[in-house]
C-alpha cells in the first residue's frame, strides 16, 4: 500500500492496516528509524477481542466483550462465527 506525506509532515495509515492492527484515532504510536525504514508501533494496551460464548442463563450464544474490549466490527463477527462450533 502506498501513502503520501502531507505538507505538514502527516501520513495517513491506510484503513486495511488500521483495521488489522485495531488502531483507532488518538492511539499513540512509537515512531523510530531502523536502518532506512520508518517503524510505527502502537503503544496502547492490547484490547481484548470479543468472543462468542454460551450464556449460562439462556444457553444461547452471546458476544462476550468484557471490560476494555475493542469495538465489535462486522469483520470480527464473521471471524468469530467461522470459528464457532
Amino acid at each position: 500500500m502506498t501513502t503520501k506525506v502531507s505538507s505538514k509532515g502527516q501520513v495517513v495509515l491506510p484503513s486495511p492496516i488500521r483495521r488489522k492492527l485495531r488502531i483507532e484515532a488518538g492511539d499513540p504510536l512509537d515512531a523510530r528509524i531502523e536502518g532506512e525504514h520508518i517503524v510505527l508501533i502502537p503503544l496502547r494496551k492490547a484490547k481484548r477481542k470479543p468472543r462468542i460464548r454460551i450464556s449460562k442463563v439462556t444457553g444461547m450464544p452471546v458476544i462476550s466483550l468484557g471490560p476494555g474490549a475493542a469495538k465489535v466490527t462486522s469483520e470480527w463477527v464473521r471471524e468469530m462465527l467461522a470459528d464457532f462450533p
